[in-house]
């Protein structure tokens, strides 16, 4: 009888859940989030009540642990004490745009780190050369060699690698290495390059594991995307390459003949020291161990040229209060005045910078953008063909990059003198879920190596027109349109 009881109010339960439910989520769902991200959240609990509320229990919220939040402060707060006054006191040898300094000040605000002159910067575009300089790097080390790769693979493209890092450990060079965990143990080489490291006895942890039944909940696809890797303080690189195949091991990639191309910065000077408190941040975070005060310098150090660069480092991510990078390029792109060139393979934007790209073009500022004919992720790939009609309606150029190469670059050019290169893509999950470095760049000998750089994509590009995009397939669009709205779930 009593299960007879339980049967028949059944519905009317369920019904009162899913009322409760819809109450609750307009309430909770808008709070300190994103319009868009709101509507995309409340259109899936409503569609679907039930496996719409235990989805954004679990994705959400952004918010990492409240200690992993602190240490990210205590960082912070470590080196804006050891910068007090650094801002005014380097003199400016290149002539900045009128915007530039407010920029400056915004990256300050948000991440700590100061520009500093006194660099010298080398731009690696070929897959292959990039990690044999970075070899050449580690064979070079003294001291230490800490390493920190979004997906960081044993193979026959990086092996090299691994070898100058074993070569390095052997010798007594205090070697630390950080992957992040997911990425790189989905690809088909992680487990074996995990096993090779500890084989090795090269010291090494991994990024952002989820381990809910530890004691440490957290969304489970906060990922840690940055590429860093220093040596000794004095050289470093960062970009886009993360250290593997450039197949990324993968066999549908291979069968595809998908190859990544990418381009890295080989650094000397503060902005040196800037990436290596980076990942001294990111190494704190995941052991609560600080490396010894020898192998945290001091950014204050200068190294003055006729030639050299001013640069800033731009940390991103949970970690911190607001989206860094996002706030980082709407200013940049605000400020251009006369050209503005980007390559993002993954582009998808929220509403700031969507609007701050088209007004651009629309004030008259040339503004290209490259992306990919091809890619690896088809619905992000399909979420960023939905933008491309109101780009090109704006007067933005778009060039895809010729297949089978995914174009994984990710940097832009403002006018002359001010360039950012690095990890982040211009998508909500670069904006929000991941940890990501950028590093701006002011001067005009490194914009135009850039320029030179895009100019090789331009050649290697197909253009596209509004009316041959217009023209494409219904079934596409349709596609296209839909995958847009997922990608606001964030």
């Amino acid at each position: 009888m009593t299960w007879r009881r339980i049967f028949k109010h059944f519905p009317t339960v369920i019904l009162i859940v899913d009322i409760l439910i819809r109450i609750v989520a307009v309430v909770a769902v808008p709070r300190n989030r994103r319009p868009s991200s709101a509507m995309a959240w409340l259109l899936a609990i409503f569609v679907s009540p039930i496996p719409g509320s235990v989805l954004f229990g679990l994705l959400g919220s952004s918010k990492l642990p409240q200690d992993r939040r602190d240490k990210q402060r205590e960082i912070n707060d470590r080196i804006l004490d050891a910068t007090k006054g650094i801002d005014d006191v380097h003199a400016v040898t290149n002539p900045r745009p009128p915007w530039f300094g407010t920029v400056v000040t915004l990256n300050r605000t948000l991440g700590a780190m100061p520009l500093l002159p006194g660099n010298t910067a080398t731009l690696l575009p070929d897959y292959a050369e990039s990690i044999a300089a970075m070899a050449a790097a580690v064979d070079e080390a003294e001291r230490y060699v800490h390493v920190e790769f979004y997906i960081l693979t044993r193979d026959e493209s990086t092996f090299l690698f691994f070898e100058a890092l074993e070569r390095a450990h052997a010798r007594g060079v205090a070697v630390r290495v950080l992957y992040d965990h997911w990425a790189t143990m989905r690809n088909p080489q992680g487990r074996v390059t995990r096993q090779w490291l500890r084989d090795s006895g090269i010291r090494f942890e991994e990024m952002l594991p989820f381990r809910p039944f530890q004691g440490a909940w957290r969304r489970p696809d906060l990922r840690n995307h940055r590429k860093i890797v220093v040596i000794d303080g004095d050289v470093a690189f960062t970009g886009s390459q993360n250290m593997t195949d450039p197949s990324y091991n993968k066999r549908g990639n291979i069968k595809r003949g998908l190859q990544w191309k990418d381009l890295m910065v080989r650094l000397e000077g503060p902005a040196a020291v800037g990436l290596n408190a980076l990942f001294i941040t990111d190494w704190y975070s995941e052991t609560d161990e600080l490396p010894t005060d020898a192998e945290a310098e001091p950014l204050i150090e200068q190294r003055q040229g006729p030639d050299s660069l001013e640069c800033q480092v731009v940390p991103s991510g949970p970690g911190f209060d607001g989206e860094n990078n996002l706030r980082l390029f709407n200013a940049l792109v605000y400020g251009a005045q006369e050209r503005l060139i980007i390559a993002s393979p993954y582009f998808v934007p929220d509403d700031s910078m969507l609007y701050a790209i088209t007004t651009a073009a629309e004030r008259g500022v040339e503004v290209q953008l490259f992306a990919c004919e091809v890619a690896d992720q088809f619905m992000v790939y399909h979420a960023q063909r939905s933008y491309y009609e109101t780009l090109l309606r704006a007067g933005v150029r778009i060039f895809l990059y010729e297949r089978p190469i995914v174009l994984h670059s990710k940097h832009f050019t403002v006018d002359d003198t001010v360039a950012v290169i690095g990890s982040s893509n211009m998508d909500m999950r670069s904006f929000s879920l991941n940890f990501e470095v950028s590093l701006m760049v002011h001067g005009k000998s490194f914009v135009d190596e850039v320029r030179l750089i895009e100019d090789d994509y331009r050649r290697k590009s197909r253009e596209i027109t509004l009316e041959g995009w217009l023209s494409r397939p219904a079934g596409l669009q349709v596609l296209d349109n839909v995958a847009r709205l997922t990608a606001s779930v964030q």
